[in-house]
């Protein structure tokens, strides 16, 4: 067993790679219209330096439990985070759109093998009983850097060039590596572990079919376009056949008999819907503060910041009741107080105070942290130990679907709903049917996440109920010795 120190060593050098890869892609939001100008192109192409990168992660994460398995967590983690240091040094170096959108690619393949390896290596590194602090604390990179992201890459865009959005990366990276190859533990390749060739052929091309449709649409008439719907169609059918072919191999690139273990299915759910709360979030605040208020986007990014400190804290708060007490009452409650905070948003006006929308983001934050990373450290302590990392791929799988469905979902229900408010009553200004789609979109999210506290609740009754049989195993294992 690791030395304390050394275990929460681990949870640091993740949390620097975690940290740094994810900062980077969100700090790229607000550049589009810069490389539009630098690169004398239009807003489609574009938009492929996000949307490569965002294919590229989700094609690359269903392989990376084989790799961990095959080849050691700790050296695929540090090839993976090589990977994305190189891909941000030589982009800053772009002489070309298609340059940058080849080195956004070879970033995204990078973080596709770090996130999921992460949560694996946290939890060999940790005993059942301690990893809910362990992953709160590395879940604060995956909740605090999407939201200050945006506004660090727009002061870097005003104070200096497109470039260092790039090079930023490069020292806090190369302190990610050190850390990586110093403190995370070694891990036993497992030479027995075969390729599932046809699985990754199928889910690569269903899950990119899917990513790369959802990635191309931003508009109802995209949602109908004959490309983008053939890309969904086909990508649907190549998942199905994955599935199939998942349910006869011996050795599956994903293991999806993982979802016979009741825990980890219902936190899978609730890493859906829960994803979807939390990007339709991070979609619609810059909307409601910059379209419908007009204010600038380091005001939005102020807006966010409560909420992400929220979070953070109660990820740790929520971590640590899940190592005390268990799941009972932790993930419901955070559920509920979310489920609260995003309807309470769903009734504001033109002439609601930046205080408000600042106070019920930083109650949504504390409902985030209380209910997401609980509900998944405790579905992945239901998978055993050997199947760890096929279990955390599968998890990043469904987050990486869900929530580019979620920005599609809601950015669609935002200009349809905005259109026909302005057409259906003259009285409405573009600001006031604009917030008015806005409360409508969070509503729907905030029942949307109501109906989500039952499965929180099974979540919890199960995982009480796989302890107590735990318990009684090893008591029986003490009295025979």
């Amino acid at each position: 067993m690791m030395r304390e120190n050394q275990k929460w060593m681990v949870v640091v050098a993740v949390l620097l790679g975690s940290f740094t890869m994810i900062l980077n892609n969100s700090m790229l939001n607000p550049a589009i219209p810069t490389f539009i100008d630098v690169f004398e192109t239009d807003v489609v192409s574009a938009g492929w330096i996000i949307t490569i990168f965002m294919v590229a992660m989700g094609m690359t994460v269903p392989v990376t439990g084989y790799l961990g398995d095959r080849f050691g967590k700790k050296r695929t983690y540090l090839i993976g985070l090589a990977l994305f240091v190189v891909g941000s040094i030589i982009g800053t170096f772009s002489w070309n759109l298609s340059s940058l959108i080849t080195f956004r690619a070879l970033q995204g393949i990078g973080g596709g093998i770090m996130m999921p390896l992460s949560m694996a290596l946290i939890f060999e590194a940790f005993p059942k009983r301690e990893r809910g602090l362990a992953t709160g604390v590395w879940g604060i990179a995956s909740m605090m850097a999407p939201t200050i992201g945006p506004t660090i890459g727009g002061i870097l865009l005003e104070t200096t060039s497109w470039h260092y959005l790039f090079i930023t990366n490069a020292p806090f990276g190369l302190i990610g590596l050190w850390f990586a190859w110093k403190y995370l533990p070694n891990t036993t390749p497992n030479r027995q572990v075969q390729f599932d060739k046809v699985g990754f052929f199928l889910v690569t091309l269903g899950v990119g079919s899917i990513l790369f449709a959802f990635a191309r649409m931003s508009s109802v008439a995209d949602l109908t376009h004959p490309t983008n719907l053939i890309l969904l169609i086909v990508g649907i059918i190549w998942m199905y056949l994955f599935v199939k072919v998942e349910k006869q191999v011996q050795q599956p690139l994903l293991d999806l008999s993982l979802f016979r273990i009741p825990v980890y299915t219902y936190s899978i759910l609730l890493t859906t819907i829960s994803s979807i709360g939390l990007f339709a979030g991070i979609f619609l605040i810059p909307l409601l503060i910059q379209q419908a208020f007009g204010l600038s986007a380091i005001v939005t990014g102020l807006v966010f910041l409560p909420s992400a400190l929220f979070t953070g804290i109660f990820m740790t708060v929520g971590g640590r009741i899940l190592d005390k007490k268990g799941a009972k009452g932790v993930i419901t409650s955070g559920l509920l107080v979310l489920a609260v905070g995003t309807l309470v948003m769903g009734f504001m006006s033109i002439e609601t105070s930046l205080a408000f929308i600042i106070f019920w983001m930083a109650i949504r934050g504390i409902g985030n942290g209380l209910s997401s990373m609980p509900s998944t450290t405790t579905g992945m302590n239901a998978v055993p130990d050997r199947l760890v990392s096929r279990g955390s791929a599968l998890n990043n799988v469904a987050r990486q679907m869900s929530s580019a469905f979620a920005v599609v979902f809601i950015s669609i229900f935002y200009e349809v709903r905005r259109g026909q408010i302005m057409t259906s009553s003259s009285t409405f200004s573009l600001e006031q049917a604009s917030v008015q789609a806005i409360n409508e979109a969070f509503i729907f999210v905030g029942i949307l996440t109501f109906l989500t506290i039952p499965i929180g609740y099974m979540l919890e009754k199960k995982s009480k109920e796989e302890d107590l049989k735990e318990r009684k195993m090893e008591e029986k294992k003490q009295a025979v010795r």
